[in-house]
């Protein structure tokens, strides 16, 4: 029996919450059991009852703020701990259509896919400005060479994964999962693919973030750091080629003026000063990167553990989980969660 289960991150969402969960199919070709699971990540408005007025089958309730990223670990926490065979990820504000799950989900149950993106043409999309369109294509594009991935949309929130992948998500940034998310699965060698799909008329302005410059910081800073993790030896050994390079270059200089300006000599010590600087700088930088790579690999052996620790943790797949009461909690690192039916 196949289950699958739609996963909605919430954040003061109880005007379009119900458009939401209306919108969303009751079937689907090569899934028996469809559930829905909303993450309230701490709101004030009343999202996780309007939820449950709306017939949720989960709600997760987050004590406070923690963030898009938290809120959707903890939403493919609860959704494995439910048995779901698949996941699909949409936003709460009815931007993706539901009735487009269907071709999300097709190529995961053909096999030939673990994670599905969903293409929203974002050169097509009308209410995003042009700036706002050419820093996403921008931002897509980097993700793409980064990951070694084909994904046209990388800040899409409309997608589906399969159980195994699932499992191997461990999301680390507190911003957004989108970015990383497929850094981490190109590096991880899962079989991502994207397929077009179709968006509703915008209820509302984008909350993720306050202006363009304080987005494409935060996403700056967050491909970087992912992409530092898993390919710790290439990022150091650049940067310590280019300082060790830069003072090879300035310790020529000072040996072609010592040789060549025999009256002036004792001008260029400067010069060799910077240039054995920057040698020793050079040299340190790339012995950080040996060292951050033998840490790199500890780390990836400590993702293998944690994965097949969560597997035995798990019920089978497509299993009925047990159902915790309204005041059981669950702890994930720092964040508290309230299970509810």
């Amino acid at each position: 029996m196949k289950k699958l289960i739609i996963q909605i991150p919430c954040l003061n969402e109880a005007l379009t919450l119900p458009a939401t969960i209306a919108d969303l199919p009751r079937s689907v070709p090569g899934v028996d059991v469809i559930e829905t699971l909303v993450i309230d990540d701490g709101s004030r408005d009343g999202t996780a009852d309007v939820a449950r007025t709306c017939g949720v089958d989960h709600v997760v309730r987050l004590t406070r703020n923690k963030g898009l990223a938290a809120a959707f670990t903890a939403g493919i926490d609860a959704s494995l701990k439910q048995g779901a065979d698949f996941i699909v990820n949409t936003d709460a504000d009815n931007q993706y259509a539901g009735h487009e799950i269907s071709k999300l989900l097709a190529p995961l149950l053909r096999g030939e896919a673990d994670i599905v993106i969903g293409d929203r043409n974002i050169a097509e999309v009308q209410h995003m400005s042009w700036p706002k369109r050419q820093l996403q294509r921008l931002g897509s594009w980097v993700v793409r060479q980064v990951s070694n991935t084909s994904v046209p949309d990388t800040t899409s929130g409309f997608r589906a994964y399969t159980r195994e992948a699932a499992l191997r998500m461990t999301i680390v940034s507190e911003f957004s999962y989108t970015l990383e998310s497929i850094i981490q699965a190109g590096k991880k060698r899962m079989a991502i693919t994207h397929v077009a799909v179709e968006t509703n008329p915008r209820t509302r302005d984008s909350r993720l973030f306050d202006s363009a410059f304080s987005y494409v910081k935060r996403s700056t800073a967050t491909i970087v750091r992912i992409y530092a993790m898993y390919e710790p030896l290439k990022i150091f050994t650049y940067i310590g080629l280019l300082v060790f390079g830069a003072g090879f270059l300035i310790g020529l200089r000072f040996v072609y003026l010592y040789v060549t300006d025999y009256t002036g000599q004792g001008r260029y010590v400067q010069s060799l000063i910077l240039s054995a600087v920057l040698l020793i700088l050079g040299f340190q930088v790339l012995l950080i990167g040996l060292l951050a790579d033998v840490i790199s690999a500890n780390r990836k052996l400590l993702e293998d553990l944690v994965y097949r620790v969560r597997s035995l943790e798990l019920p089978p797949p497509g299993s009925e989980a047990r159902k915790p009461d309204d005041t059981s909690r669950a702890l994930t690192g720092q964040s508290e969660r309230r299970w509810e039916r």
